[in-house]
């Protein structure tokens, strides 16, 4: 047997021991604000997200989830898949020129009567059938969608979600659990307004993108002239408030490009691409 002498333990196995017994106290209290002990949350693998510094996997990851749950809230996918492809050319082709190049884009048509359009987290797009339809040519569609890339480049819906969290007081001292910000995720994309701040962020960066891709960018003045001018409040403009002062934003930049697209301005061939929506 091995035999330790008395200064061992009056040295090293009791501080020891002492520390051990600190830690298990600490694991087993709950921290500040925060309903659930940190051991619970250790023991069980739950994902909490740390709001101040999401990556772009834990992104994508929420984008994805957003995604599943949006299709179990009712939101009907348009499966044609000749449409679909339209889109999606479109869409990446301008996340290529977008800011955040390098996350996977998704882009969905929801079969919707309703002119609208919206982006969630982590590269998914969502465009209406009812906005396809109200649309004169594809650098009008390419410029909603880029608007939309503009929002996902600015990470507008991870920061509305740590707002939200933190006014809410869901968030705690080790961030969200992930269900919980996913179901946030869903509302706020379905039912709250940006602010005036990310409209214009998403304008500007979507309007660099659609120029860099080779578009008009006329496109997204005319097509937002064009929802202003219509007797009922696009759905659009619930969720994405439209002023003049943003087209006359949108005017001044333009005219400052360097150097101007003019692709995408032909009816016709347009018409052609949607025609399974008639």
């Amino acid at each position: 047997m091995i035999m330790f002498p008395k200064h061992f333990f009056k040295r090293w196995f009791y501080p020891l021991i002492s520390v051990f017994v600190a830690v298990i106290i600490f694991l087993s209290a709950p921290l500040p604000s925060q309903a659930t002990p940190l051991w619970r949350v250790l023991l069980e693998g739950a994902q909490v997200i740390q709001l101040s510094n999401v990556s772009d996997r834990q992104e994508v990851k929420i984008g994805k989830q957003i995604n599943q749950q949006l299709g179990r809230r009712g939101i009907k996918f348009y499966r044609n898949r000749r449409v679909n492809r339209y889109v999606n050319r479109i869409g990446q082709r301008l996340a290529a020129q977008s800011g955040r190049p390098n996350i996977p884009y998704k882009f969905q048509v929801v079969e919707d009567k309703k002119i609208n359009a919206f982006a969630t987290a982590g590269g998914y797009v969502y465009v209406h059938t009812g906005l396809l339809e109200a649309a004169d040519n594809e650098a009008e569609l390419a410029s909603v969608i880029a608007h939309e890339i503009g929002h996902i480049g600015g990470r507008h819906l991870v920061k509305q979600l740590r707002q939200t969290t933190l006014a809410s007081g869901v968030a705690t001292a080790l961030g969200v659990r992930r269900e919980r910000l996913v179901s946030l995720g869903v509302e706020l994309a379905l039912k709250r307004p940006n602010s005036r701040r990310h409209e214009y962020d998403a304008d500007r960066r979507g309007l660099r993108s659609l120029n860099r891709a080779g578009y008009a960018p006329s496109g997204m003045v005319t097509f937002m002239q064009k929802l202003l001018n219509k007797r009922s409040v696009p759905t659009l403009f619930s969720t994405h408030p439209a002023t003049s002062s943003r087209i006359r934003n949108l005017k001044v930049q333009i005219e400052n490009l360097p150097s101007k697209g003019n692709d995408g301005l032909g009816r016709a061939s347009y018409k052609a691409n949607i025609r399974p929506l008639k």
